[in-house]
């Protein structure tokens, strides 16, 4: 029991910050990095409570595709007007 809440916090842990550096980060300086994750890493803590009744971690992994294909077709796009412009 404790070992798979232990596991489903690591999940959260993970997608949350892959969701976090795909749709939300900016270059901070090292000391403000360090506040910002540790304040995502213990906001997860609830976050897993609630993953227990609620699908948490179904919702990041789509949250982190939908960001991730975001960022490719951002990145398609600025490369074509560079080429063209």
């Amino acid at each position: 029991m404790a070992l798979g809440f232990w596991l489903l916090y690591i999940a959260v842990v993970v997608l949350s910050v892959i969701v976090f550096n795909l749709g939300f980060a900016r270059k901070l300086p090292l000391l403000k990095n360090v506040v910002v994750y540790t304040g995502l890493v213990i906001g997860c803590f609830v976050l897993t409570f609630f993953a227990i009744f609620m699908p948490v971690v179904e919702a990041l992994i789509a949250i982190a595709a939908v960001l991730g294909i975001y960022r490719i077709r951002l990145r398609i796009h600025k490369r074509k007007q560079q080429v063209a412009g």
